[in-house]
């Protein structure tokens, strides 16, 4: 789903008499960096509005090196993506107990009433420390290498689905949409055989976890009806990655099956959801969202009714085939270099979750990559402030970063 920001400004006859108008991000599959715009702004806020897209298949399928002087202050964005302070962060030099935010936990600090992300799991496995200054410093550089490889992933999603542009108007919205999105999609594999980019949004270990599966496609076999979880990686050489990139990128798939087996053994806290994300259940959905949900086959005017669709879609769902599947393909014409089919293994899974979430739940501090793993700094951003880093008069590498850089969700 990707929004753009609200393109009509806040009516002054609507329900509130002063409504700022909510900034809103462009959606990236792995950051969901809406969600955590649009709770930071007040709730005031929930009549302006935005064009979002659907996701709606394409065939016959159509009804369905800078000094740490302080913490708090370098990590916080503005809602716009900028660097400005956040207002509740105003009068953190006046007020000595605004300083005890450097002691929360990165999950209360960052991910605060959002969900954590696939990305996080798997950018946290590659380097903790790394994403530590991820997190204080700012989100890691966007390469040329990475640009082509997203928009190869929107290639291949265009093949099979096709965005239909909605307005929103609200956060409920937006999380109709994910949901929305999902039931489309599901809906797709189960009579088409394939779908891709499918927003995933869980409960598992405790934590809130959301993710977009790439491409989920039905066993060949008529007889097999569980699903098959395909991730498609881009290089920019010729060559498989690297032991530590694979493993990467098998935890990714790993976490998505975790998350469909989860909702496909119809496992959805409602209330929990609605709670943790201080969402109104009976919030009326814009009217492009109504319309759609009616043509598509389940009409909704709330959030709270889309997510009974959403609950209902998931019990008839079977739990996703046990292989999973890693397509590696060259950047410049799409060739296929190599195919690593490995199968699920959910303890192994169980335990990168849970050590991940010692990070993010201040634990225990951030660790260095081993250290015959440290050829991941030659291509950081970070390197040069980081007392783990092996090559510190290295200048670090860029014409195969892509190459060298965790998987994304």
């Amino acid at each position: 789903m990707t929004e753009s920001p609200p393109n009509t400004p806040p009516n002054s006859n609507s329900q509130h008499e002063t409504i700022p108008t909510i900034p809103i991000e462009f959606v990236s599959e792995e950051e969901m960096a809406l969600i955590e715009a649009a709770y930071a702004a007040t709730r005031s806020s929930l009549s302006s509005s935005s064009s979002s897209s659907i996701c709606s298949p394409t065939s016959r399928f159509q009804t369905h090196s800078r000094t740490i002087h302080s913490i708090t202050l370098l990590s916080k964005r503005g809602l716009n993506g900028s660097s400005e302070l956040d207002i509740e962060d105003s009068d953190y030099l006046k007020n000595p107990q605004k300083r005890i935010r450097v002691a929360q936990p990165f999950l209360h600090r960052f991910r605060r009433k959002r969900a954590l992300s696939v990305t996080d799991i798997t950018a946290t496995e590659w380097c903790e420390k790394q994403m530590e200054f991820s997190l204080l410093f700012g989100k890691r550089k966007i390469s040329k290498a990475m640009k082509a490889g997203k928009a190869r992933h929107v290639k291949l999603e265009e093949e099979v689905v096709k965005k239909v542009k909605v307005h929103i108007k609200s956060v409920e919205d937006s999380w109709a949409l994910k949901f929305i999105n999902f039931i489309t999609c599901a809906n797709q594999l189960l009579f088409e055989g394939i779908t891709r980019e499918l927003p995933l949004v869980g409960f598992v270990e405790g934590i809130w976890l959301v993710g977009v599966i790439d491409e989920l496609r039905m066993p060949e076999n008529g007889s097999d009806r569980n699903p098959i979880l395909v991730d498609t990686k881009t290089r920019v050489r010729d060559t498989l990655p690297a032991e530590p990139q694979s493993r990467n990128g098998r935890l990714q798939l790993m976490c998505y099956k975790y998350l469909w087996d989860t909702l496909a053994a119809n496992s959805f806290p409602s209330g929990q959801f609605f709670d943790f994300f201080s969402l109104n259940r009976s919030y009326m959905l814009s009217k492009d969202i109504r319309e759609r949900t009616a043509s598509s086959g389940f009409p909704a005017k709330t959030l709270d009714d889309v997510i009974q669709y959403y609950i209902n879609t998931c019990s008839m769902l079977p739990t996703s085939h046990d292989r999973l599947l890693l397509r590696y393909e060259l950047q410049k014409d799409q060739s296929v270099l190599g195919e690593d089919e490995f199968a699920y293994n959910p303890d192994w899974l169980k335990r990168q979750i849970q050590s991940n979430l010692e990070f993010w739940l201040g634990e225990r501090e951030a660790s260095y990559t081993p250290q015959e793993e440290r050829w991941k700094c030659r291509h950081c951003q970070f390197a040069s402030i980081c007392s783990g880093n092996p090559f510190p008069n290295i200048p670090r590498g860029s014409s195969s970063s892509s190459d060298h850089s965790s998987s994304s969700s």
